[in-house]
């Protein structure tokens, strides 16, 4: 019976260590896309400084491009650098989160095969 149960517990404890190393994942894609995105208007941003304030600027809009005025096109990209950097704060505290949740999820899973040396056996034949 206690074999049936600690074999349960494993079974549970290793779909949250899959469950949680895919949320990780997902969440340092997420990270390294709003990273690119912040550079990216970073770096919109300094060309657009380089610009007189009389040149003609244009934003695309899908197959378009709109003339826009540049200050219109610097605060876009100061609000996408500010959003961007707002987004990885909030991302990087998920992450911090994820990861502590899975060091738990692992000492679980340590404390429970160091009680049932006969488990890790089994599970080492599998």
């Amino acid at each position: 019976m206690a074999d049936e149960a600690n074999r349960s517990a494993f079974i549970e404890i290793q779909g949250r260590i899959i469950e949680t190393t895919g949320k990780l994942k997902q969440v340092q894609t997420q990270i390294r896309n709003k990273e690119t995105e912040k550079k990216r208007a970073y770096l919109t941003l300094e060309e657009l400084k380089q610009l007189s304030e009389d040149t003609n600027t244009y934003k695309s809009i899908g197959r378009t491009f709109i003339l826009e005025p540049k200050t219109v096109l610097m605060n876009e990209q100061e609000q996408k650098l500010k959003d961007s950097e707002t987004a990885i704060a909030s991302l990087q505290t998920s992450k911090e989160y994820l990861e502590k949740h899975m060091e738990e999820v692992e000492n679980n899973l340590r404390e429970l095969l160091q009680q049932d040396p006969g488990l890790a056996r089994q599970i080492m034949t599998m």
